[in-house]
């Protein structure tokens, strides 16, 4: 497999008054494409700002950071949106779905960005609401839903623009065990079906469903444990398409 995500030598420094405060510290990670990772460590280890720099939501201060063969590291916001909008697929713990919009309606949403035509948009969000196990809740509205259903609508909302990566921020945050592992079980699946998944957590019960876990502390990487496992292999080659 590919290397989709490639950082090398990052660093991330912030300047609070007269101090600096290094956030990330001569990081490199390699993430291959159809690879399941778990990002982990302490609060103040660096995981937000490594999933901001992750999902060109910000800058390293030093460093390259390539994503599906393409340099990042220096491009302007504009550019960074746009790569956003093309490759990266996010998953947030609060969902941050619109209220005033159906469930299939929220999951058109970056598609409605792109330009796409609705006549376009419309059956890919259908396809994607039944994909997430909410065939017949697409023409719901997020209150109306459990707070599982609107994490699936959230995910699929995320897989619309058929994103390089999913990027999910402790999406169980706000689930209750038994809807966490059916969360987790979905993910399961979407890497099953050749997703590239980096999940931030604290939660080991989360981290333990992917294939790698790499724990932070200070800014720095502290650990990097690959699972045993035959999964990474079995779906080598598949179209990530529309899961």
């Amino acid at each position: 497999m590919t290397d989709l995500i490639h950082l090398q030598h990052i660093e991330k420094h912030y300047s609070l008054g007269h101090t600096d405060v290094a956030a990330l510290v001569d990081i490199d990670l390699s993430v291959a494409s159809g690879q399941y990772v778990a990002i982990m460590g302490p609060s103040g280890s660096g995981k937000s700002t490594l999933l901001n720099l992750l999902g060109c939501l910000d800058r390293p201060t030093r460093g390259h950071y390539r994503l599906d063969g393409q340099d990042v590291s220096g491009l302007n916001d504009d550019q960074l949106s746009e790569v956003r909008n093309r490759k990266i697929g996010f998953v947030f713990q609060s969902f941050n779905l619109i209220s005033q919009l159906s469930i299939v309606e929220n999951i058109e949403v970056p598609l409605f960005y792109q330009g796409i035509p609705r006549k376009n948009r419309h059956p890919r969000s259908r396809e994607l609401a039944t994909l997430v196990g909410l065939g017949e809740r697409m023409s719901h509205r997020p209150t109306e839903l459990s707070g599982g259903e609107r994490q699936r609508a959230a995910i699929a909302r995320a897989l619309a623009n058929d994103p390089v990566v999913l990027l999910a921020d402790e999406p169980t945050g706000n689930l209750d065990s038994k809807t966490s592992e059916d969360i987790l079980r979905l993910f399961d699946d979407l890497h099953g079906r050749g997703r590239t998944i980096v999940v931030i957590t604290h939660e080991p019960f989360v981290a333990e469903h992917a294939q790698r876990i790499i724990r932070l502390r200070d800014g720095k990487i502290e650990s990097d444990t690959k699972k045993e496992t035959t999964k990474e292999h079995a779906h080598e080659g598949r179209s990530q398409n529309p899961g």
